[in-house]
């Protein structure tokens, strides 16, 4: 770290200092995302699923076409893709998904306080709608991935370092075979 940050006037140690320090600290904005909006989707996803009968009815009256195969995916989908979320596994599939979910509520369950807010017609502005704001979030994630501290990033380090191992053994393998000492 000394390497990194050494050289140029005080202000430029500085900055690079605080560059260094903050790189460092770069796994914390997609963990503590995955965390809060993964905890929100499994609980919702829950409770869904404990009133299924009352998201039946609301998805119903909400003009969304089978509604009871509907609010069953949906349920679902919140309550394994919360946790998936929080493991920070298969997080752009499960955040994409999660997604669309927020799409279709912005579209229908909250759609006239999302166009207020967009028009700045109503009380509310558009951080006030939860769905945009855990849609934004989402769409993050789809972008940015799930970031070092989860189980995504831990198995492609595991699958790198697998293709790794067996490209070397490859190699060496490759190798022994033109080798004198293989043909003697």
């Amino acid at each position: 770290m000394e390497a990194a940050i050494a050289g140029g006037t005080q202000v430029e140690r500085l900055v690079r200092l605080v560059g260094v320090l903050l790189g460092g600290l770069a796994f914390l904005p997609p963990l503590l995302t995955r965390l809060v909006i993964g905890q929100a989707f499994f609980l919702t996803g829950r409770g869904k699923l404990a009133n299924f009968d009352s998201t039946v009815q609301f998805f119903a009256g909400l003009g969304i076409p089978l509604p009871e195969l509907n609010a069953a995916f949906v349920s679902r989908l919140e309550l394994y893709g919360g946790a998936l979320l929080i493991l920070g596994l298969a997080t752009r599939l499960v955040a994409a998904g999660l997604a669309s979910t927020m799409v279709v509520a912005l579209a229908t369950a909250d759609k006239e306080s999302f166009l207020a807010a967009l028009t700045m017609s109503g009380e509310q502005g558009l951080t006030d709608i939860t769905p945009l704001v855990y849609l934004l979030f989402l769409v993050w994630l789809v972008v940015q991935g799930p970031g070092a501290a989860s189980l995504d990033a831990l198995a492609a380090r595991w699958w790198r370092s697998k293709a790794t191992r067996q490209g070397t053994a490859a190699d060496l393998g490759a190798a022994s075979v033109g080798s004198p000492a293989a043909s003697a």
